[in-house]
């Protein structure tokens, strides 16, 4: 999809003009068109402009960039703007934490032309004391944005590839020879970043197919050329590699490709003590190298006495242990979910109304979701104070008369302010159906205070969850710093749950802290943080990442029917009981 590409260019845009002192109004509507493309869930390039028009924030001015850059590959507005800024000036716009505003002034007061001028500059210390408000704390965090860059260009978030390798897979299939095709390596395992895209074929004719491949649209460079295996650079940068296999050999190759290495070892171990030899074209008896097996996945694993066991938690983890054990869970899939406890409306800052986001649930096969605004001290997102979460509740009851057995509960996402105390009073929040805590404010308070934060929060009896507990964004910004073992700890003993959060760049817990919820008993809920209606579809997100963190239903509060979630809740609070 090119939402992305043209998220990322009117961010560049909003970057560029605010270090060139343009007006804020214009600047914060790139920002709001780049953040509303970055939560679209449609590939934008499918669109008409009159359904362009619809984005909330795209207007016909952008609508016509959108559609100049979908034709041309540029827009020419952001190439020209690029021309007044000095070289290398946009390396340092993309550096987590900085910011436009420091960027001009280390040009201007200590002549820092790139990132390597600023690596050099923070490493000798000469940025605290010659620019107001950086102190040596501040050059610490900005080599680490430093690496967090660096690094960022070897791994690319699952949510930003995962949609191009699905189109290139799209596109390949239409191809009439191709007969199977899967995407195979980390992204099939679902982890969070990925290095590059894996494909594995079967066709009727190798050859037709790679011309097809190496000739997509997408295409910015050939890496390799061959019967059966190419290779090639995609937008961004982003290395595809596409493997045809003989039919026979398709499951062997897909299982081979899809990994991890350490889990294909265990395999192969198992395989060799057998007398059995396991690789990507399929499974051979050692003593005469004659096939026994390989065309379907399965049966990599039956071979070796194992049941199937899913990509998500192929990690030498545990599962090959649990397989020989008969005692593999039974993972939570996309249907066990029933509601959504995350969502928000124009109430605060979401684009669309309570009844198009609850249609939006429904039509999605949601029964039920928890409307949960921003809180009053949020005021960049339109926070509701306390007399404006009375009037909302008002029409979440007059919604709910005539909402049939679809059901939305009054919540709120309240901010954890930074001397730890909360954002709205308990006589308030004993009246919603669901409270969420979160911390937006104040990443850069020390380890044991953010902490403590969390803990205090999670030690009011009236908070249901903590949303997106680490408040990481995969590429964008780093976790605060935050004791999450003290985290799980706490949320076991209070009966709070913890998020994970579905939108793509930030899964968050991830898959390790959602291991470690399940076994501590800490209730666990999947929700996709809506701002608006399509923001629904980022849903198979936070289902991979518990999948791979072994979460079953019963380890999940939203694959409760409604009834049943309420009667979990204990009735002097919205904390939660056992099953």
């Amino acid at each position: 999809m090119k939402n992305h590409e043209i998220a990322r260019i009117f961010s560049e845009i909003a970057d560029i003009q605010e270090f060139r002192g343009y007006d804020i109004f214009k600047i914060r509507a790139y920002r709001r068109a780049a953040l509303n493309l970055e939560g679209l869930s449609q590939a934008i390039d499918n669109l008409s402009h009159k359904e362009l028009l619809k984005i909330p924030g795209i207007g016909k001015d952008f609508a016509a960039k959108i559609e100049e850059y979908l034709a041309t590959g540029k827009i020419e507005a952001h190439e020209k703007l690029k021309e007044e800024v000095p070289l290398g000036m946009l390396e340092l716009l993309v550096i987590p934490g900085l910011g436009p505003a420091k960027a001009k002034l280390l040009y201007d007061k200590l002549g820092v032309k790139g990132m390597d001028d600023l690596e050099r500059a923070a490493a000798e210390h000469r940025l605290a004391g010659a620019i107001p408000k950086i102190q040596s704390k501040t050059e610490e965090n900005i080599l680490k944005g430093i690496e967090m860059v660096k690094r960022g260009r070897e791994r690319f978030p699952l949510g930003r590839v995962l949609p191009l390798a699905d189109s290139l897979v799209d596109s390949l299939r239409k191809q009439g020879c191709v007969e199977r095709i899967e995407l195979a390596g980390s992204i099939r395992r679902w982890k969070e970043t990925v290095k590059d895209i894996d494909i594995v074929a079967t066709a009727s004719d190798p050859a037709a197919l790679m011309i097809a491949f190496t000739t997509l649209p997408q295409v910015t460079r050939l890496l390799l050329k061959g019967p059966t295996r190419s290779s090639v650079l995609v937008t961004d940068g982003i290395q595809v590699d596409l493997r045809v296999v003989e039919r026979g050999s398709f499951g062997a190759a897909l299982a081979y490709l899809t990994g991890s290495k350490n889990h294909n070892v265990r395999l192969r171990d198992m395989a060799v003590r057998q007398g059995l030899k396991i690789n990507e074209y399929g499974i051979f008896r050692t003593e005469d190298d004659s096939r026994i097996g390989g065309a379907e996945e399965e049966d990599v694993y039956r071979v070796v006495g194992l049941p199937f066991i899913p990509p998500e938690l192929r990690e030498d983890g545990g599962e090959v242990e649990a397989a020989l054990a008969d005692a593999l869970p039974r993972l939570v899939t996309a249907g066990d979910i029933r509601g959504d406890l995350h969502v928000h409306s124009r109430w605060s800052d979401g684009m669309h109304s309570l009844d198009k986001m609850a249609a939006a649930a429904r039509k999605r096969g949601l029964a039920y979701i928890a409307l949960t605004d921003h809180s009053r001290s949020l005021g960049v997102t339109r926070g509701l104070t306390i007399e404006r979460l009375i009037e909302q509740r008002e029409e979440i009851a007059a919604f709910n008369r005539n909402s049939g057995d679809f059901r939305v509960l009054h919540g709120t996402e309240m901010d954890i302010l930074p001397d730890g105390s909360l954002d709205f009073p308990d006589e308030v929040l004993k009246e919603l159906d669901f409270v969420i805590a979160s911390i937006h404010s104040a990443f850069k308070q020390p380890r044991e205070q953010i902490t403590a934060r969390m803990a205090a929060a999670m030690r009011n009896p009236w908070v249901t969850m903590i949303a997106h507990p680490t408040g990481r964004i995969l590429g964008e910004r780093e976790a605060y710093e935050i004791d999450m073992d003290e985290v799980l700890r706490v949320a076991a003993e209070t009966g709070t749950a913890l998020e994970i959060n579905a939108y793509p760049l930030r899964l968050d817990i991830n898959d390790r802290q959602a291991r470690r919820a399940k076994e501590l008993g800490v209730p666990v809920a999947i929700n996709t943080d809506a701002h608006v209606t399509s923001n629904f579809d980022f849903l198979p997100y936070g289902i991979a990442i518990a999948r791979r963190g072994w979460l079953e239903k019963e380890d999940v509060l939203n694959a409760l029917e409604l009834p049943e979630f309420l009667r979990r809740r204990r009735r002097n609070s919205g904390k939660f009981g056992g099953h």
